[in-house]
């Protein structure tokens, strides 16, 4: 089904949108993938924060040459089927997303993606960005980095006070 003039104008504007709120915004190719996955891969990515559509080529390119970030941004790559994930909190969510989902449905592969200054990453370095712990495992680490040296002290704290506290045992009980 054709879009209308006004229909087309008002995808160009969410897009637009969509562009300037996200950090990161992943582009994939989907030929072959269903419907029913594509489905499931917006379920799983709404989870994390990460919208995906489907969206013509053309309008894209449109919603970024509207945006003075986006003027310069290459669209060379953007050509075939493809989808765009886009995310307003975190820049590597999208790519995780669709990277766990390409684990299971290989028919899914990056293509780049365009970050909030307008440069186009090429697939590499998605799939390598995809590959990194997301923030709250980052925190984990650091917190678990931070916590290591503290309880080790501790622990040195209280094998002293245990080895004080046996000795004093030992001589009330030799004295009792």
């Amino acid at each position: 089904m054709a879009l209308t003039k006004t229909q087309k104008q008002d995808v160009v504007s969410e897009v637009s949108e969509l562009l300037s709120a996200s950090r990161l915004t992943v582009v994939a190719k989907y030929q072959g993938t269903g419907v029913k996955a594509l489905q499931s891969l917006r379920r799983e990515a709404r989870g994390n924060g990460t919208k995906v559509k489907v969206v013509k080529n053309r309008l894209v390119i449109q919603a970024l040459k509207d945006d003075d970030r986006f003027k310069d941004t290459d669209t060379s790559a953007l050509q075939g089927m493809l989808l765009y994930a886009f995310n307003g909190e975190d820049e590597v969510a999208p790519a995780q997303s669709l990277h766990a989902f390409a684990k299971q449905h290989p028919t899914l592969e990056f293509v780049g993606a365009i970050d909030a200054d307008g440069r186009f990453i090429a697939a590499d370095d998605v799939k390598a960005l995809a590959e990194l712990p997301s923030k709250e495992q980052l925190r984990a680490m650091l917190v678990g980095t931070i916590a290591a040296p503290l309880s080790g002290f501790v622990n040195v704290m209280s094998g002293n006070v245990r080895g004080v506290l046996s000795v004093l045992q030992a001589r009330a009980d030799s004295l009792g």
